[in-house]
């Protein structure tokens, strides 16, 4: 990776902050998008240290808003010409509905929206990198889960049906499953777009991390969450699949496919669904205003 420049979504904390580091002892240069400016300092510190002489920087930008989205992406592409390597991690989960001032459900805004308009906005510098990569952190939170194209702002799965947020372990839970389902179709049609001009996508699933992730969400989800990392992968294990993704030789080649433990893992049924890939886009288009 020495000398390569590779962005990176959700670095100061959990796999990202890990896959940074490593990253950042291999030679790449970072350029990384966080929220909060403090955790970015520190990182930012860190990272120096390891690699000293490399200048790693940071943007600032709520990527739940559709105008910070767009806002970072322009500026990191019109400071970055070539691009090796987009990795897309940023994400949270919501114990309650929140509509962003686009009118976008926040889950569905941050954890597949942002990777949308990012990957868009750099689309230019990736391919003049080639070959490059574009990576995207799902989760195996997307089994058992299906889109509805008439309720991608998710008011009937918040607001609907006892039982059907029961199956699910609450609301919070099936949104996010339909957000990283997203993240999977994405990576499909991305792929299949990207056919040929040497910028490959894949996605992943990190496993179940011990990482700051869920500790904002609310209520019992929280207190679930906080349970469950009791038996959770640690950072250093759940970062080595998006490690791999974005710097192996082994997958220089490979595209559109889902990953878990650095080997391509069978997704769901819905999210080997073509067709709603390629309806996912077009609707995230309209939503965004963006088209290749």
């Amino acid at each position: 990776m020495k000398g390569k420049v590779v962005v990176l979504t959700g670095a100061t904390s959990g796999i990202g902050r890990v896959a940074a580091e490593e990253l950042a002892r291999r030679g790449a240069r970072l350029i990384m998008v966080a929220r909060d400016r403090s955790r970015g300092e520190a990182t930012l510190e860190r990272l120096r240290d390891l690699s000293p002489g490399i200048a790693h920087s940071f943007h600032y930008a709520d990527l739940s808003r559709l105008n910070e989205m767009k806002r970072v992406g322009q500026e990191i592409a019109q400071a970055e010409p070539r691009l090796d390597a987009l990795i897309n991690n940023a994400g949270a989960m919501f114990g309650s509905r929140h509509v962003t001032e686009d009118g976008l459900e926040r889950t569905f805004a941050l954890n597949h929206v942002a990777y949308f308009v990012l990957t868009h906005m750099l689309w230019e510098p990736l391919r003049a990198s080639a070959p490059a990569r574009v990576v995207n952190t799902s989760s195996d939170a997307h089994q058992g889960v299906t889109l509805d194209f008439d309720d991608l702002q998710s008011e009937k799965a918040y607001n609907g049906s006892f039982w059907v947020r029961l199956r699910h372990g609450g609301a919070g839970f099936l949104v996010y499953g339909r957000s990283k389902l997203c993240n999977i179709l994405f990576t499909r049609e991305l792929a299949r777009r990207l056919e040929g001009t040497g910028v490959t996508a894949n996605c992943l699933h990190p496993g179940f991390v011990d990482t700051r992730f869920g500790d904002q969400s609310g209520g019992l989800m929280a207190l679930g969450i906080r349970v469950g990392k009791n038996f959770a992968l640690s950072p250093q294990q759940g970062a080595e699949t998006l490690i791999y993704l974005a710097t192996s030789p082994e997958v220089a080649g490979v595209s559109g496919k889902y990953f878990y433990r650095c080997r391509p893992a069978t997704a769901s049924q819905a999210a080997q669904d073509d067709a709603a890939a390629r309806r996912l886009w077009l609707e995230t288009a309209k939503l965004t205003g963006l088209d290749h």
